[in-house]
């Protein structure tokens, strides 16, 4: 008969436990993921949330399969890791898949603590961080492993608009996996260590013959560039984490809080002369808008979104005067600023979740028009151009509009014009807003009197510099009212700021209904 002094103390059973669920999948496996240049999912979380913040729950679930072999493994925490902490004091809930654990495989256990933290977040009204590493759904679980992922999908769907969901890929994420992190509102991936796919490189060779590597095929810079997929790439897990956390100081923790605000400062002097010399007196030069954008916000504080992606419009977060907005303007540099399917559709989904989240809007505008060809015309350029329209029009956030340069025809409306809702609109004193630019109205309206001169190109001059003269400026549109205020490039941060300041009581509702049809 065993002695009762022989029997292991409550408390020592407990620390093996909390030992052999922080182990995850083992010492070699852990290793095994450092050798791939990973981090291990409780390390993601302990540089995410403050220190000695987290507060896991969950730790000893297991999974419950007996088929296949799964009734001889078993690791407490499964899969996952899942709990809420701090980020710079402000309440999150984080999971973070273990691939050291069945390769991050999601079962019906792993689903279950995913949805657990995702209710806590939607009754307590904080943010979802989704660190994702995981080889999809675990095979031997069948059916079940599938229904976990709608369950989370639908949770997705519930909380969109409702808290902030942030999905950092920090490894592999395939098949139905993809499917949760792009109903969020933010994708983060890392260089060369993790991708996402729908279908892998295996069954492409095998349906279209193509022969790509997992990198080529839904790699960062695949889905960073070519298919706006992912919002943020970061060249190592370490810098993904900085950027997730950069990304939460703009953002509020639901949409019934105002967006955050800073102390503030204000100088005696507001003026940035440096504006002045910063559009191009040839309508024709191009500029980079950045340097109007981060001559008008707080030093150092524009976040670019969708960087690489969609470069002749720019999008992302910045602070004026200690309070986050968040910015849309167009690049002259790229394209000469014209609007096409896939910057319709970056600044669209940019504007809802800035909407959708109490973020005030700032437009710098300089825009010939939207990009003609068959292309852009077969693949839905209507419709496309329609998502960003809808988009200014639903936003019932503080919006201003600044026209720098140019502002031509439907893009002039769809730019947050005030006909669709902008609250305030200033314009440069060199801004030209019209159907067109001046040669191709002159050639259009003067077709035959051209065509009858003796001298055709001076003709045409002529006409040219006469629509220039009666339409190449701000000031019809602000004998209108359609331009609050002409102003000088210097002023257009004490402007901005003085704008925004007045708009911070808004209040503006939409016509009663379940929801609108955007043109998707």
């Amino acid at each position: 008969m065993k002695h009762i002094t022989d029997t292991i103390h409550p408390f020592e059973t407990l620390a093996k436990k909390d030992a052999e669920a922080e182990l995850g999948g083992g010492e070699a496996r852990i290793e095994a993921q450092h050798q791939k240049g990973k981090l291990t999912a409780r390390e993601r979380i302990a540089l995410l949330l403050d220190e000695g913040s987290f507060e896991e729950i969950g730790k000893f679930v297991m999974h419950r399969c007996k088929d296949f072999g799964l009734d001889e493994q078993y690791y407490l925490g499964d899969s996952v890791v899942t709990g809420y902490g701090t980020i710079n004091g402000r309440l999150v809930y984080v999971f973070s898949q273990d691939f050291t654990v069945f390769g991050g495989s999601l079962s019906e256990a792993h689903a279950e603590k995913v949805c657990r933290i995702m209710d806590l977040a939607m009754q307590n009204g904080a943010p979802v961080i989704g660190l994702n590493d995981s080889g999809g759904a675990r095979i031997q679980e069948g059916v079940v492993s599938l229904a976990g992922y709608a369950d989370i999908f639908y949770r997705n769907t519930l909380a969109s608009g409702v808290v902030p969901q942030i999905s950092a890929i920090m490894g592999p994420c395939a098949g139905g996996a993809v499917y949760s992190p792009a109903i969020t509102d933010f994708i983060m991936m890392v260089e060369n260590t993790s991708y996402m796919f729908v279908t892998g490189p295996n069954v492409v060779k095998t349906v279209t013959h193509e022969e790509v590597s997992s990198e080529e095929l839904g790699g960062a810079s695949a889905h960073g560039q070519k298919s706006g997929v992912s919002h943020i790439s970061s060249p190592n897990e370490v810098q993904c984490i900085q950027d997730i956390k950069r990304l939460m100081s703009y953002i509020p923790q639901n949409c019934e809080e105002d967006a955050p605000s800073y102390p503030y400062e204000a100088t005696d002097d507001e003026l940035r002369v440096k504006l002045n010399d910063i559009v191009p007196e040839s309508p024709n030069q191009p500029y980079d808008i950045r340097d109007i954008i981060n001559g008008t916000v707080d030093d150092a504080s524009f976040f670019e979104i969708h960087k690489d992606y969609a470069e002749n419009i720019i999008v992302g977060f910045a602070h004026l005067a200690g309070k986050s907005i968040g910015i849309v303007a167009n690049q002259p540099a790229m394209l000469a600023g014209c609007l096409d399917i896939n910057a319709s559709k970056k600044a669209a989904r940019f504007v809802r979740f800035c909407d959708a989240f109490n973020i005030p809007l700032l437009v710098f505008v300089d825009v010939p028009g939207f990009l003609p060809g068959t292309d852009q015309e077969w693949n839905g350029i209507i419709s496309n151009g329609a998502k960003l329209l809808y988009a200014f029009c639903e936003a019932t956030v503080p919006r201003v509009t600044v026209i720098t340069r140019k502002a031509y025809g439907g893009a002039y409306d769809v730019m947050n014009s005030k006909h669709i809702g902008a609250d305030m609109n200033f314009a440069y004193p060199n801004a030209e807003i019209a159907v067109m630019g001046a040669k191709g109205a002159a050639e259009i309206i003067f077709r035959k009197e051209i065509q009858e001169a003796s001298d055709p190109e001076a003709k045409l001059k002529e006409k040219e510099d006469d629509y220039n003269l009666k339409f190449a400026n701000p000031y019809r549109a602000a004998h209108r009212g359609y331009i609050d205020e002409v102003i000088k490039p210097e002023e257009t941060r004490i402007k901005l700021i003085r704008a925004f300041k007045m708009l911070e009581n808004k209040v503006a509702k939409l016509p009663k209904k379940k929801h609108g049809n955007l043109p998707l």
